[in-house]
């Protein structure tokens, strides 16, 4: 198995901590943001990469390199233009031949990868998210599924009368190369298009709630807590330092 790492977000909500730096290398507790997305692939075994970017890209791959130093290798893939999640992805195309793993590179997380892989494997799904509950879900894709796993409703970032479920969609995918002829070229978002897509036309779209903690850092108060939480334990992931 492969992974992507979405890498490419302006972080805007985060300003001024991304006027000089891309969101995924906002320090979280003196590393960037993106090494723990690296550091939690690794553990599930996966070392080749892909990494989607498109503000300040240098500053990433200066950082990381070609990732040996983190026990990886990385392949890189610049957007020229705004292409969305699934758009970014895409260009990897030829890269992702066999399933594969998206993760976005500014989530700090230590999810069970391994039982939404075997997940995945089960219900030969062609795309399975990783799910977890959260008590304001309006930020979020929001997901009701039905006892198999299936996802039966979503919806991307709901108004507070349309919440049905405070079960969210983390950002987090295994999903098989097939995905591509479902994505067409050019900009196109996962939650707002090809989520849709998938449900209006039948496919076999799986969703599973994964055990560990997760934390989106889209909000200057959501980076605060991260740094809370790792205070306090919360997050089951240490990094080893790299030379």
């Amino acid at each position: 198995m492969k992974a992507v790492i979405m890498a490419g977000g302006l972080g805007s909500r985060l300003r001024p901590l991304t006027d000089s730096m891309p969101k995924p290398m906002v320090p979280i507790h003196g590393r960037p943001a993106m090494e723990y997305a690296v550091n939690l692939i690794k553990q599930y075994g996966i070392q080749e990469i892909a990494v989607t970017l498109c503000y300040q890209p240098k500053i990433i791959t200066n950082y990381f390199g070609d990732g040996s130093r983190f026990g990886v290798r990385f392949h890189y893939y610049m957007e020229t233009e705004p292409l969305g999640t699934a758009g970014s992805v895409k260009q990897a195309q030829d890269f992702l031949t066999e399933p594969f793993l998206v993760i976005s590179g500014d989530g700090i997380t230590d999810i069970d990868l391994g039982k939404v892989i075997d997940h995945h494997q089960e219900t030969q799904a062609l795309a399975t998210m990783a799910l977890t509950q959260v008590e304001d879900p309006t930020q979020f894709g929001i997901v009701i599924t039905d006892k198999d796993g299936r996802i039966r409703r979503f919806i991307e970032k709901p108004k507070p009368e349309e919440v049905f479920s405070n079960t969210i969609n983390t950002g987090i995918y295994v999903m098989e190369p097939e995905i591509f002829q479902h994505i067409p070229n050019g900009f196109y978002d996962f939650s707002k298009q090809l989520f849709p897509r998938l449900l209006a036309e039948g496919r076999p779209f799986y969703g599973v709630r994964a055990d560990g903690y997760w934390k989106d850092i889209g909000t200057m108060e959501q980076y605060r807590q991260v740094h809370v939480d790792i205070e306090k334990g919360m997050l089951k992931q240490e990094l080893k330092m790299v030379i």
